[in-house]
């Protein structure tokens, strides 16, 4: 199938590139992941029609019931999961990128591990309630990135696979240390510490929705502002470096962009596997556009999530799955199948 060749657009000094493709994937993804999430809104055991939840959503409607279990209970999940699957899909779009490879994703070289480590500490040792646990996840997932990120320089230089093999080191060993944590605390804060490692979207609230959004918003200028520098640099150092790219400067920002993101879906909803992985790719196939899929890899991420989520609703409802067990699973199998059908890892 040919794919439309980019249009460049200008206004005045300034020049925007323009590629059909991406724009109409882009739009069908918003539009699939807004009727999925009213879908969401009516799912539950009080059932509603679409209808019933527009109309609750715009004040129209005649029951006062739907209304409060939509914006007290329903919508808060519906857009935690919107803000925490954005934040995973362009987090893994901008790690996969500065590693160049497919498996760069925060959940397998360790980040997610770090912020995790940081909520099981305060949840074990000081018995902290979700703002501490928040809190400690970010400030734990960018210690992590600190460390990955040092212990990965070879020279000046970091990235490639050497972040990658460095990251999934680190990251068994804070696996282990996870572990011993969980052991060593009482029976309680166990429980609370591994409902918290399954990753939830269970109980979000308006608390939850507003931070994620926040860091989302705060962050997203940065990594698009950035994004053509990281488009240089996959072509290598040396080259970005001779157009102009200040190539450790340029990585080191969008590194912390996407320890950002990830900090920030952690704390939101626990761990979540499997959407920074997939999302970039699957929108990058798509598109079929060289550039890093940031924005449409946000948008992928967020529909993934929600698809996630209405498996665990609708077809294991007597199991009560956790979310993060379900893109778990479903990681599981896409992860075997990238295996097995690249011939480049």
């Amino acid at each position: 199938m040919k794919t439309a060749l980019p249009a460049v657009i200008r206004f005045a000094s300034c020049s925007l590139l323009w590629r059909p493709r991406v724009m109409l994937i882009g739009t069908l993804l918003m539009v699939l992941t807004l009727l999925l999430g009213v879908m969401l809104l009516g799912v539950g055991t009080l059932a509603l029609s679409p209808g019933e939840v527009l109309a609750s959503l715009f004040g129209a409607g005649d029951n006062p019931t739907a209304e409060r279990v939509i914006w007290r209970v329903r919508l808060p999940r519906v857009l935690t999961a919107v803000c925490v699957g954005a934040a995973l899909g362009m987090a893994g779009s901008i790690f996969q990128s500065i590693s160049r490879n497919a498996l760069g994703s925060p959940d397998i070289i360790g980040f997610t591990t770090g912020a995790a480590s940081g909520a099981i500490v305060q949840i074990i040792l000081f018995n902290a309630g979700p703002l501490g646990t928040s809190l400690a996840a970010v400030l734990s997932g960018i210690c992590t990135a600190a460390l990955v990120f040092v212990l990965s320089m070879k020279g000046r230089t970091s990235g490639g696979y050497r972040l990658v093999l460095v990251g999934i080191g680190v990251g068994a060993m804070l696996t282990g240390l996870n572990t011993i944590l969980l052991v060593t605390g009482d029976l309680d804060q166990a429980m609370t510490a591994q409902l918290w490692l399954s990753g939830s979207l269970n109980t979000r609230t308006w608390a939850h929705v507003l931070p994620a959004a926040l860091g989302l918003v705060l962050i997203t200028p940065v990594a698009v502002y950035q994004a053509r520098q990281l488009n240089l640099l996959e072509m290598g150092d040396d080259t970005a470096s001779q157009l102009g790219v200040s190539v450790e400067r340029s990585r080191l920002l969008m590194v912390m962009a996407a320890v950002g993101l990830t900090a920030i879906a952690t704390a939101a909803a626990g761990p979540i596997s499997f959407i920074a992985l997939a999302a970039p790719q699957l929108a990058r196939r798509l598109t079929g556009s060289p550039d890093i899929p940031l924005l449409t890899g946000a948008v992928m991420g967020a529909l993934l999530l929600l698809v996630a989520d209405l498996v665990s609703q609708r077809f294991t409802q007597h199991l009560n799955l956790p979310i993060g067990l379900t893109t778990g699973l479903l990681g599981g199998l896409y992860l075997l199948w990238l295996l097995a059908g690249s011939r480049k890892l």
